[in-house]
């Protein structure tokens, strides 16, 4: 019976992902969930895909088809396309293969959207009118919220944020990113001293020396994935109609927040920890957005 969990060209190249791109087991899981599917494909529709050297372009092009026929989006399809294009570039190096069967294979084009963010005047008021909890629960959620907003950083970053990570003194913070890349983001002086307050009241509340992460829940544990959607599913809610009510957004309102008010591109993209400006250009299109906005109101010939 086939099992593509056999297949060992697939172990080889996700073993590569892992322990030498050293990619997060998310993203590994996503590759190998890609190619299991592609190659399960072959084998229904009796494609040849042993030797890995049999197949074409014709056989890849057969399955995106029949992604697209079952409704898949552009951008789902665009990320199988990626993950076969990394899958036959590794075993290239290899010396698996001679060429890659990926080379004619274009990518569909999907329509850009513009990414969801929170209007500045709701931020304001989450942080100035909202009240939050008593207690160790308020406090560790108006820091997520706090914490997410004021430096863009990424759900994993926030709840795998050592103590040891944060320099009250020079008001910075050490986060780890995609592919394991340390970067350093600035915090203002109010939420250091939050943050200071946190941990010490911390050491009161658990009767602690030592906690390893930042930010722990009511029973004193690390904070779970889950849990911090909820905190901010729970709170943007009282300030915003927006749909969608994530981690992400804030990522994105503290992206969009600079650049409105003008801040460098590129700055952006190092606080983000994008790899590419491409990632980070998308915010300036809701700069673009609230310039119309003003132009139609103030302009004359509007």
């Amino acid at each position: 019976m086939f099992d593509p969990l056999h297949i060992p060209q697939i172990q080889s190249f996700t073993d590569y992902l892992r322990f030498e791109k050293r990619y997060s087991q998310h993203t590994v899981i996503a590759y190998r969930k890609d190619l299991e599917q592609f190659f399960t494909f072959l084998e229904e529709n009796e494609y040849p895909f042993s030797p890995l050297q049999d197949i074409s372009t014709v056989h890849i092009r057969s399955w995106l088809a029949a992604l697209m026929e079952n409704q898949r989006t552009g951008k789902t399809v665009n990320r199988k396309i990626s993950t076969l294009k990394a899958f036959f570039k590794y075993h290239l190096r290899t010396g698996l293969l001679q060429t890659t069967p990926m080379t004619t294979v274009i990518s569909p084009k999907i329509a850009k959207r513009l990414p969801v963010f929170v209007e500045q005047k709701h931020t304001e008021n989450l942080f100035n009118h909202v009240a939050f909890k008593e207690g160790w629960e308020g406090r560790t959620e108006r820091l997520i919220l706090e914490l997410l907003y004021t430096t863009g950083m990424r759900l994993s970053e926030l709840i795998h944020i050592k103590e040891s990570q944060v320099d009250i003194q020079q008001q910075r913070v050490k986060v780890l990113g995609k592919g394991n890349k340390e970067r350093i983001l600035p915090l203002d002086a109010q939420i250091a001293t939050s943050i200071a307050a946190y941990i010490k009241g911390k050491r009161v509340a658990y009767k602690t020396p030592e906690m390893v992460y930042l930010l722990v829940n009511g029973k004193g544990k690390k904070l779970y994935p889950k849990y911090v959607y909820l905190v901010v599913k729970k709170y943007l809610s009282l300030v915003t109609t927006i749909k969608k009510k994530s981690p992400h957004i804030l990522r994105h309102t503290f992206a969009t927040h600079l650049t409105n008010h003008g801040a460098d591109l590129n700055a952006v993209k190092e606080l983000l920890g994008h790899s590419s400006l491409a990632a980070t250009q998308v915010y300036t299109h809701n700069t673009i957005e609230k310039l119309k906005e003003v132009y139609k109101k103030a302009h004359p010939k509007a």
